[in-house]
């Protein structure tokens, strides 16, 4: 269900490490399920600097208003504009087309982070 190659906060974004220094990140399936319908993302610009547990945006649906915290400190590098006229791709395919941005990591990633089983094991212990 949590796709292996992903490390997951337990704020549920998730972050995908590439081989150049940059990661992709994004909110994961238990998130958006639990958002309901997305209807708007606010993400910050490129360039800015993210440290490690900085709120970096929202993720607003139907139901509510959520942030989003950083998996990890870097530039940002990228921002998923395609989220802009299509936030529905966060319900869709929240670790495909509906990643956020592109962070230049400035460090490693936290230790904090969950792989796929400690993960699901967080969000079935709050489902519960």
């Amino acid at each position: 269900m949590y796709p292996a190659d992903l490390k997951y906060t337990k704020d549920h974004e998730w972050i995908r490490i590439q081989e150049n220094g940059t990661a992709l990140v994004g909110i994961t399936h238990y998130a958006q399920e639990a958002l309901g319908d997305v209807v708007f993302v606010d993400l910050p610009e490129a360039g800015d600097q993210l440290a490690h547990g900085d709120e970096f945006g929202t993720v607003e649906s139907v139901k509510t208003v959520s942030e989003l915290f950083a998996p990890a400190s870097g530039a940002v590098a990228e921002l998923n504009t395609s989220l802009v006229d299509h936030p529905e791709y966060v319900n869709e395919d929240p670790y495909g087309k509906g990643w956020m941005l592109k962070l230049q990591l400035s460090s490693e990633p936290p230790s904090d982070l969950l792989d796929a089983t400690a993960y699901e094991a967080l969000v079935s212990s709050e489902s519960h």
